[in-house]
């Protein structure tokens, strides 16, 4: 099973028919190829596109048409571009129905750091704080640990905060988390995952939810 495929798969299964989305940069991305054909979605990127369609095969490559991140992208019949300021102002009048995020770290209370690392050069926030700010729902995708095994679901941030805005759900290759007002909940495992390893690579408390299920999703 290919992890990041697999948190993308999960995330996909949280959209609704008539969805506007965002795809943010990373594992976000491939959200797109997991969209169930039951539902039409709306595809949002910050650069000017509405109406992103999956990645595109090595024959469908177009330089001139790439995602916020840029990626290649596919559209799909009925998309419209506009120009970088009207997209914001999408973004911003709360037009975005869900955003799903990528992110260096999650804190106790559910906000999220995924601009700067400290002591890298860094070129801006970027559309993370608007979408955060702007979007009705939004949705974290990442790997439980970092590259050097430490938790990226930490007591408190040690990165730059993109908003104090809290997300609403993490998705990871581990576990499902709903944030709530009183802090995080997990209500899923993934398969083969047991609850004992996601105590040890958590560093951020939580509630167990009464319903703790097993996610079903393959891919």
């Amino acid at each position: 099973m290919n992890v990041k495929h697999y948190i993308a798969a999960r995330a996909a299964k949280e959209l609704k028919n008539g969805d506007i989305v965002n795809l943010g940069i990373g594992i976000p991305t491939l959200v797109a190829d997991h969209i169930p054909p039951s539902i039409r979605v709306f595809l949002h990127s910050e650069n000017g596109i509405l109406g992103v369609g999956p990645s595109p095969d090595q024959d469908q490559l177009d330089p001139e048409l790439v995602n916020a991140g840029k990626k290649p992208v596919t559209i799909k019949e009925g998309s419209s571009f506009f120009d970088s300021a009207s997209s914001f102002a999408m973004i911003r009048g709360g037009h975005v129905t869900v955003s799903i995020l990528g992110v260096l770290q999650i804190d106790a209370k559910g906000r999220i750091a995924n601009w700067a690392v400290p002591g890298k050069s860094v070129l801006g926030v970027g559309g993370a704080m608007d979408l955060l700010e702007g979007s009705k729902k939004v949705i974290v995708t990442t790997m439980h640990v970092t590259d050097k095994g430490e938790p990226k679901l930490v007591k408190e941030l040690t990165y730059p905060m993109t908003s104090e805005r809290k997300v609403d759900l993490i998705i990871t290759d581990l576990a499902v988390f709903a944030v709530e007002e009183d802090g995080l909940q997990l209500i899923e495992l993934a398969p083969g995952i047991s609850l004992d390893e996601v105590r040890q690579k958590t560093d951020a408390p939580f509630r167990i939810a009464e319903s703790l299920r097993t996610n079903e999703v393959t891919v």
